[in-house]
């Protein structure tokens, strides 16, 4: 199992949108940024035409291309770009290209317009039906993302991957939850996620459903399972919140939170919350009285189960970046 510091920040899952493009004929562009994979079905059709899961524009009948701008839900450094054109077999454009930009604030799109645009990605061929992977080396932070396509077509889904850099205006000096993905926060290692990914235990806003969470399989064996969390920056927690909304017959009976400043030094951790009842479907919340600065905690349940979601609140401590 790997984990990396790699989060989608154009996410609509993380507040990511799109905001501007020059066509949405046939499908909206708002489908580019949705956190779950693009569905098809055979005989849906609309009064424009089949209906697709993603975003298409009509065919271009003069010179120029297709356009559509993203605004990151989490500004930071880009890694990798996927452009994939699941569905789209027959209508699929045949090149990308991808810019960004840093615009402090809420821009408009006609500011966004007049923003000086950096090339992430030249232009490049693709292909339909595929997740059409592209690595970028750009070191600097940024807050939108520009899809051009040419010289029109469909595109399913935009996945920005990097790490999130957040402002420090919105860390410093506040409370904070310094276990959230939109502020940087990642899982760092987990000993099971056989129905739901860790990674949603991070995730902003309530979980409609239990496949929002991170669920294990049964365990068997002795022991218990647990997910390591690296916080968007070092701190002190005050309060813990352990929620397992939708979970009913699968929650676990116990949890407890550890946190460390150096997790290479096994002498370094520390209990923030020993070990705890928990009741299904229902937010847990623990006033915490830890004096240390942490930069992971460990989450642990008992024997196994679900977990819709870890919120940490804290200060950042001034050595933070």
């Amino acid at each position: 199992m790997t984990f990396t510091d790699l989060t989608d920040l154009a996410s609509r899952a993380l507040g990511g949108g799109v905001v501007a493009a020059n066509d949405e004929f046939f499908a909206a562009m708002d489908n580019l940024v949705n956190p779950e994979p693009s569905q098809f079905e055979t005989w849906t059709y609309g009064p424009k035409g089949k209906v697709y899961d993603g975003w298409e524009t009509r065919r271009r009948r003069t010179p120029g291309h297709d356009w559509a701008v993203v605004r990151l839900g989490a500004p930071g450094v880009i890694r990798g770009v996927v452009i994939d054109t699941a569905h789209f077999t027959g209508n699929y454009p045949p090149y990308v290209s991808v810019d960004a930009c840093e615009l402090p604030g809420h821009p408009s799109p006609a500011e966004l317009a007049d923003s000086p645009w950096t090339e992430l990605i030249p232009r490049s061929p693709v292909k339909g039906d595929t997740r059409n992977h592209f690595p970028v080396t750009a070191p600097a932070r940024y807050t939108h993302v520009r899809l051009n396509i040419y010289p029109d077509g469909g595109v399913a889904r935009l996945r920005v991957h990097g790490t999130v850099i957040p402002d420090p205006a919105l860390l410093h000096g506040l409370t904070v939850d310094l276990a959230a993905m939109e502020l940087g926060a990642v899982i760092a290692g987990c000993s099971n996620m056989f129905y739901g990914s860790p990674g949603n235990l991070l995730l902003p806003d309530r979980p409609r459903q239990m496949s929002e969470g991170w669920e294990t399989a049964r365990r068997r064996e002795d022991g218990n399972e647990w997910a390591l969390v690296h916080l968007a920056a070092p701190g002190r927690i005050r309060l813990a919140e352990l929620d397992t909304t939708h979970f009913k017959g699968n929650a676990p009976g116990e949890a407890s939170l550890r946190a460390t400043p150096d997790p290479s030094d096994d002498s370094a951790w520390f209990d923030l919350l020993p070990r705890t009842r928990l009741q299904p479907d229902t937010r847990h919340r623990f006033r915490l009285d830890s004096p240390h600065e942490a930069t992971h905690v460990r989450l642990d349940i008992y024997p196994d189960g679900g977990m819709a979601r870890l919120r940490l609140w804290g200060e950042t401590t001034p050595t933070s970046p």
